[in-house]
């Protein structure tokens, strides 16, 4: 069995960079409403706004950075780490109330050929899942989003990282895609925008791995968060800005017909 997985953050869908730019100044100042509103802890410091708000986005930074090491630290984790830090009561289904309403309310776009490319591998007799960084905001809120989007019907898997201990680059996040596809890695492909979809298809021991650059315009806090540099900074043996040429590039690696 063939299998090839896919990234969900600009690749298979995505916000426009001021869209994107709001979206994530909203996951803070609602990490900051939530410190203010819960109660203090008796001993527990007057901080001011801005002093909340600092504290959550230390945590929110620091499940990022987290996640670069291939570890997960979850919303609900995060609002518990700031709320310790800060001496209050929080309610972290209350952080996770606001991300849902959020997620609901924004405007998500599918990327221009995605279930094109999708429609074409699944034809082609491979096998498909996500593979998805989940550090914002958890990944069962987009589940809804990609049905709506006529995604789920070809990804046969879809893996988010707050609902496991690892994030990419890890191979575990890959290692078992791939068990829930049933599929060795060595038969496998990926396709994603950054250094921890290459980094960790090739820890997981894949055949190789998409470089997409399509959707590489990127919010600011987003690329600052993540560290993504240009295209050119990202090993990748092959890199395409049009998902319609994603699909060539996975038969050249992994050719299911033996005699091509």
């Amino acid at each position: 069995m063939a299998a090839v997985t896919i990234d969900l953050w600009h690749t298979l869908l995505y916000l426009p960079p001021d869209l994107e730019e709001r979206y994530m100044a909203r996951q803070l100042t609602f990490g900051r409403e939530v410190l203010e509103e819960s109660p203090r802890l008796p001993g527990s410091p007057n901080l001011t706004e801005a002093e909340l708000g600092r504290a959550f986005e230390w945590a929110y930074v620091g499940a990022v950075q987290a996640s670069l090491r291939g570890k997960t630290i979850t919303p609900a984790e995060q609002i518990l780490a700031a709320a310790k830090e800060t001496g209050r009561a929080a309610d972290p289904e209350e952080y996770l109330s606001r991300l849902k309403a959020e997620v609901e309310t924004t405007e998500f776009r599918p990327a221009p050929g995605a279930v094109d490319l999708l429609s074409d591998l699944e034809e082609g007799g491979y096998h498909l899942g996500l593979i998805s960084n989940t550090v914002g905001e958890p990944g069962a809120l987009f589940r809804p989003i990609l049905s709506e989007m006529g995604f789920d019907r070809y990804l046969e898997t879809m893996v988010f990282s707050d609902e496991h201990p690892w994030t990419k680059p890890a191979p575990e996040l890959f290692e078992l895609a791939l068990a829930n596809l049933r599929t060795a890695s060595s038969e496998a492909v990926h396709v994603g925008d950054g250094w921890s979809d290459l980094e960790g298809a090739r820890r997981a021991g894949y055949r190789g791995a998409v470089l997409f650059t399509g959707l590489q315009s990127y919010g600011a806090r987003y690329r600052d968060l993540f560290h993504l540099g240009g295209s050119d900074d990202l090993p990748a043996g092959l890199r395409t800005d049009h998902l319609s040429e994603v699909g060539p590039f996975v038969r050249k690696l992994l050719p299911l017909d033996p005699s091509t």
